[in-house]
C-alpha cells in the first residue's frame, strides 16, 4: 500500500505533473497568470528551515508549473499573494518532512529513482520531447532526480515508520458500518434491455416519422412472439445491440428521465410501448428489479478498513508536520 503525499516541495508535484502532460507545451504559450511574479521581484531566499535556504528560483518553478495547470485559471484577480504562499507553505511542508524523513534508510534508493525516472520517460513519444518538457518546467535533469529523491525518501519514512503504526481494529471497522448506514444501502436496481431506433438531432419530421413507424413494427413483432434479443442485435442503433439489448443493472439517475421512469414502472417480463427520448425511439424489456437493501458487513469490511487506515496514515502525517513544525526555526522572507 503506497501513500503517495503531496510533501515534496511545490515543484516536484507542479512540475512533474506537468511533465508528463501532452499539453504542456500549448500551456507554455498561454499569457502567465499575475500570480507568476518574476524571479528578481522576489527575496532569496524566500524562507528558511532550520538554516536549509528555500531558494527564489524554486519558488519562480513551482509558480511557472503552477501558472500551466487548470487551478491558474480560477485564481481570483487580487489573489496572486495567496498563491505564491500557498505554494510557499506546501514547499516549507516538504522540506520539513524530508528532514524529519532522511533519517530512515532507504533500500535501493539508486533504483526507485532511476525506475521513477523511466516511469516518467514513458509519458513521452521521444527522448528529445522528454528533454523539452523537462526545459519548460526549467528543470535539468538534475533537478529531477533530486526532486524524485526527495519524494523517494518522503514516501519511504511513511511506509516505513508512519504506515504500521497506524492500526484499525475490527471494532473500529464494524463501528464505521453500523454508524453510516446509508453509505452501505444499495439502491433499488433494475435490469433492462431495449432497442433503439436513433434519431438524429437534426432530424427532420419525414425521418422522425420513418423511425416512428419501424419501431411501432417492430414493437408489434415482439408483441407477436418474437425474439426480443435478435431484433434489438438486428435494429437497435444502441452498442447494447451486441448483448442483444441488454444493459446490465442500472439504479434511478442512470438514465435519462423518461427511459428510466419507465422502467422501474414495469414488471419483471414486461415490455414497454415506444418510449420517446432525446436518442431516439425505444422499445424496453424489464429483465430483472432488485429492492434497496443493506449492503453485507463482509462485502466491504476490507473497503472500510482501507479507507479507516488511510484516514489515520493521513492524520499521523499531519501530526507528525506539526510537531516538526514547532521545533523547527523557519523563517519567512516573502512578504
Amino acid at each position: 500500500m503506497m501513500f503517495n503525499r503531496c510533501l515534496t516541495i511545490a515543484v516536484l508535484a507542479a512540475a512533474v505533473a506537468m511533465l508528463g502532460s501532452a499539453d504542456a507545451g500549448a500551456a507554455e504559450k498561454k499569457p502567465a497568470p499575475a500570480a507568476v511574479e518574476k524571479t528578481n521581484s522576489l527575496p532569496d531566499p524566500v524562507a528558511r528551515v532550520n538554516g536549509v535556504a528555500i531558494p527564489a528560483a524554486d519558488l519562480q518553478k513551482a509558480l511557472n508549473a503552477f501558472s500551466k495547470s487548470p487551478s491558474a485559471a480560477q485564481v481570483p484577480p487580487g489573489k496572486e499573494k495567496e498563491v505564491q504562499q500557498f505554494l510557499l507553505n506546501q514547499m516549507l511542508g516538504g522540506e520539513l518532512m524530508y528532514q524529519v524523513a532522511k533519517a530512515t534508510p532507504v533500500k535501493d534508493l539508486d533504483k526507485k529513482i532511476d525506475d521513477a525516472v523511466t516511469k516518467l520517460k514513458a509519458r513521452f513519444k521521444t527522448n528529445d520531447e522528454y528533454l523539452q518538457g523537462l526545459k519548460e518546467q526549467g528543470l535539468s535533469e538534475k533537478d529531477l532526480r533530486e526532486l524524485i529523491r526527495r519524494n523517494v525518501i518522503i514516501e519511504n519514512h511513511i511506509e516505513q515508520v508512519i504506515v504500521p503504526k497506524q492500526v484499525v481494529t475490527d471494532a473500529e471497522v464494524k463501528e464505521f458500518y453500523d454508524k453510516n448506514p446509508e453509505t452501505f444501502t444499495q439502491p433499488e436496481q433494475v435490469r433492462a434491455s431495449h432497442i433503439l431506433i436513433t434519431l438524429d438531432a437534426k432530424a427532420t419530421d419525414a425521418d422522425k416519422k420513418k423511425a416512428k413507424e419501424k419501431i411501432e413494427d417492430l414493437l408489434k413483432q415482439v408483441k407477436a412472439g418474437a425474439d426480443f434479443a435478435k431484433l434489438a442485435q438486428e435494429n437497435s442503433g444502441c452498442p447494447s445491440s451486441k448483448q442483444g439489448g441488454d444493459l446490465g443493472y442500472f439504479g434511478k439517475g442512470q438514465m435519462v428521465k423518461p427511459f428510466e421512469e419507465t422502467a422501474f414502472a414495469m414488471k419483471p417480463g414486461d415490455v414497454s410501448g415506444v418510449v420517446e427520448t432525446q436518442f431516439g425511439y425505444h422499445i424496453i424489456k424489464l429483465t430483472e428489479k432488485k429492492a434497496a437493501a443493506k449492503i453485507a458487513f463482509d462485502e466491504v469490511k476490507a473497503k472500510i478498513a482501507d479507507s479507516l487506515k488511510r484516514k489515520k496514515v493521513t492524520e499521523a502525517i499531519n501530526a507528525t508536520l506539526e510537531d516538526a513544525k514547532k521545533k523547527a526555526k523557519i523563517e519567512v522572507f516573502l512578504k
